[in-house]
């Protein structure tokens, strides 16, 4: 359904993006849903660990804020990251439609901040109860939308009170992401 699977590992990345530091970004908009995760400091093992390992990613609610939690083995060596939800950097053209959240594929991105290259990809199911959350911000969001700078006062309140491993703790909802190693076709069962 979306755009997003014609990126291709080694190229720039197609998507702007405005903040270019370290650290996640997670937007849902008419092409569906999509995690970024920007890296400075990378290294051929974090870009497997991205493709391949094993990560845990939830929702945490308050105060009507919706935050996207990363763990992720293999790159980070413990805790949480987060990345607060908003529509209000989303141009009215590109807004969630009803017909992108019915896709429940979630794109994950690696992407070097320096050179704004993908470095790996990936796509997570989404289970029911992680999306019907993803669906119940968006609609509140599009009803009473809220501007940018209301918006980061509310996540910088939040972030005073809670670590993003606090966070996890109450999570709403949680995807475990497998390892998913291939194995090579010499050890693969033949039927």
């Amino acid at each position: 359904m979306s755009n997003y699977a014609n990126f291709q590992v080694g190229e720039r990345f197609p998507l702007p993006i405005k903040n270019q530091q370290d650290g996640g970004l997670f937007q849902i908009d008419a092409n569906g849903c999509m995690f970024i995760l920007q890296l400075s400091r990378h290294d051929i093992i974090a870009a497997e660990a991205f493709r391949t390992g094993k990560m845990e990613l939830a929702l945490y609610e308050q105060d009507g804020l919706l935050f996207f939690l990363y763990q992720i083995d293999g790159i980070f060596k413990e805790g949480w990251g987060d990345a607060p939800f908003s529509l209000a950097g989303i141009k009215p053209e590109l807004l969630p439609t009803k017909k992108s959240l019915a896709d429940h594929t979630l794109h994950l991105y690696l992407v070097d901040t320096t050179l704004q290259i993908l470095l790996a990809q990936r796509d997570v199911a989404i289970p029911a109860d992680f999306m019907a959350i993803l669906g119940k911000h968006v609609a509140a969001q599009k009803t009473a939308p809220m501007d940018s700078t209301a918006f980061a006062l509310a996540v910088q309140t939040i972030w005073a009170q809670k670590s993003p491993a606090q966070m996890r703790e109450a999570a709403s909802a949680v995807i475990e992401v497998p390892l998913d190693i291939p194995l090579p076709p010499s050890k693969q069962k033949l039927n």
